[in-house]
């Protein structure tokens, strides 16, 4: 039971530790965030096609937007506790 604990402990401060990291979420930001390149970006795409009523799109489509946004909103986030971090220091 105790062995359970350590190991969950540990995943969850590994875990952390690779969500708290600029090497590995500017790159995702830059990979998968805007994968594929051309003709443009996947997520502008997305999101236009969300802001322009979303008309005919599925579940897919859906999973879609957040696999590519989600690299955006862990920079965010990442922006967002640095700068609490840093003003209340």
């Amino acid at each position: 039971m105790v062995l359970l604990r350590l190991i969950s402990l540990y995943a969850q401060f590994y875990s952390m530790k690779l969500l708290n990291n600029w090497p590995i979420i500017i790159p995702l930001c830059l990979t998968l965030g805007f994968a594929p390149f051309f003709p443009e970006p996947h997520i502008i795409g997305k999101i236009r096609w969300l802001f322009g009523g979303a008309n005919g799109m599925s579940i897919k489509d859906y999973f879609d937007v957040v696999l590519h946004g989600l690299p955006f909103v862990l920079l965010l986030r990442l922006v967002y506790i640095k700068l609490t971090r840093k003003n209340a220091a």
